[in-house]
């Protein structure tokens, strides 16, 4: 493999602690996928780190530093079956055409799928784990999260995560579950796990908890492409279609999320030109699919996916109907109960009502348990203030946010909305 020439150990290192957070999903979902043991793949990820921490500053970046690290992986996971006497057997199947072969890119069975990262995503979803454990381990395996970045996005303690990933990894070896995309009621019986997990990996792309940029956007393009896959396996499932509904619609706007020095742009300042169509048309057409194999009342992801299709469909943001967008996150409030779908029906009432009757909306959030560390509470506080024009407590709302947000580009925004209230 042709390397780039060597550099500086601090740029080397710097390189080798991006790549591997890019990458470091897929090396664990092609190691597990030799090893069968989702902990042990994870162990062996971090020797390839540590592999290229020891090569990398003194040969070069590899040309291809996620295959480097993956092929360094499934070497020492070929290794580590081959001095496994209760692996034999199986070693003698597929053992030895590993570190030569790869796997097809399509199934020839349209009800089988030949990724790594769905079958890590359904094995660690498994039903012998606690919804909050399949969540913990999936975003930590399959979205690279620290265990700090899944504490602030589920608004729990970073010990409490902690415990649930080393849990969930042993409870799977020890039942040894099986690497691989289930079928029928065993499916059925994972998906809202497997949806959920898929839904914040793209959150945690979308608008990083922490870092010093705001899109991750190799976490987006994962999600969406799971979420894509898992509407082809799974056609009459009306969310898996409102969830990749949804992603398509918010994926449309990323170009326009940030300015060219990775600040910021806020949706009513996005150029709503740069906004890709074809994302937009991908999402109305999922949106289609998905009121149409519904059964009864929509879902909570066909309902998020109806909110953000009214936002594409806007060409400016005052053309947005935000009466509509109000009333669909009522729905969603009473589906699925959640303070932080209420502070976001609160925005929207406050454009189509004004700032007031949101404010009392926001008010009565103030003591939710869950929301006491959560940025986005003043940050939307501090804006409806200020457009009351009590701008002193409208500064003092948006310095708190800037305080809890652990993203540099996120804290910059909301001093630089703070100095502007001052």
């Amino acid at each position: 493999m042709d390397q780039q020439p060597a550099a500086g150990p601090r740029s080397a290192t710097a390189a080798i602690e991006t790549v591997f957070r890019l990458e470091s999903p897929r090396v664990v979902a092609a190691v597990a996928r030799v090893v069968r043991d989702v902990g042990i793949a994870e162990e062996l990820a971090q020797d390839a780190l540590v592999a290229a921490l020891e090569r990398w500053p003194r040969e070069g970046v590899p040309d291809n530093p996620g295959a480097w690290l993956t092929a360094t992986a499934r070497h020492r996971a070929v290794d580590l079956v081959r001095r496994r006497e209760t692996y034999a057997r199986k070693l003698a199947e597929i053992g030895r055409d590993l570190e030569t072969t790869t796997p097809a890119p399509e199934p020839s069975d349209p009800e089988d799928i030949d990724d790594d990262l769905l079958r890590l995503v359904f094995t660690s979803c498994h039903p012998v784990l606690s919804a909050e454990a399949r969540i913990a381990l999936t975003l930590r395996l399959l979205g690279g999260l620290t265990t700090a970045e899944i504490a602030r996005a589920y608004l729990v303690p970073e010990p409490t995560v902690a415990q649930r990933i080393v849990r969930a990894k042993r409870a799977l070896a020890r039942k040894n579950v099986a690497f691989e995309v289930p079928y029928g009621p065993d499916r059925e019986a994972r998906l809202g796990s497997v949806l959920e997990v898929i839904y914040l990996i793209f959150n945690e792309g979308y608008a990083a908890t922490a870092g010093d940029d705001w899109l991750r956007p190799g976490l987006c393009e994962d999600a969406l492409r799971l979420a894509r896959r898992l509407a082809a396996l799974m056609p009459k499932e009306s969310e898996v279609h409102g969830l990749a509904a949804l992603l398509e619609f918010q994926s449309s706007r990323t170009a326009a999320r940030t300015a060219p020095d990775g600040t910021p742009v806020l949706l009513k300042d996005q150029n709503r030109r740069r906004w890709n169509r074809m994302l937009v048309s991908r999402g109305i057409a999922a949106l289609v699919r998905a009121k149409a194999t519904a059964t009864g009342a929509p879902g909570p992801y066909v309902l998020q996916a109806a909110i953000a299709a009214c936002h594409a469909h806007a060409y400016s943001y005052e053309e947005t109907d935000w009466r509509a967008i109000a009333a669909l996150y009522g729905l969603l409030a009473a589906r699925v109960p959640s303070p932080v779908v209420e502070l976001n029906r609160a925005v929207a009432v406050s454009m189509a009502d004004g700032p007031e009757p949101a404010l009392r909306i926001v008010d009565t959030l103030a003591a939710e348990p869950a929301l006491r560390d959560y940025h986005l509470l003043p940050g939307v506080r501090g804006d409806l203030l200020q457009r009351l024009g009590r701008t002193a407590e409208a500064r003092a709302e948006f310095e708190r946010a800037a305080s809890l947000t652990g993203n540099e580009r996120e804290r910059e925004l909301m001093l630089g909305r703070a100095a502007q209230a001052g």
